[in-house]
């Protein structure tokens, strides 16, 4: 799997599990915002949103959501660390 590619697909979703608040102060424009204590009431609606591309602040958060979303099913979700990093990824 090769990340980079992954992020820049425009079928990926970019799902931040930081909290609302951390959400409203930095954030990649294309990601949405769904806390990491709400992605278990969400596994429906992100079973729809496959690839998925999780991060954070610092990819801890995200890399717990994505053990979480495997352990439930899901094949096509990833840890893409910081949304720092997810944001020097995409290409502009």
């Amino acid at each position: 799997m090769d990340l980079f590619k992954l992020i820049n697909n425009k079928k990926t979703t970019i799902v931040d599990v930081r909290t609302p608040h951390e959400f409203s102060e930095n954030r990649v424009e294309s990601s949405i915002n769904i806390p990491l204590n709400v992605i278990p009431e969400k596994i429906k609606e992100l079973k729809k949103m496959q690839p998925i591309v999780m991060c954070c602040a610092a990819g801890i958060r995200s890399g717990q959501a994505v053990e979480f979303l495997k352990s439930n099913g899901f094949g096509e979700v990833y840890n893409g660390g910081s949304w720092n990093d997810v944001l020097n990824m995409l290409e502009n």
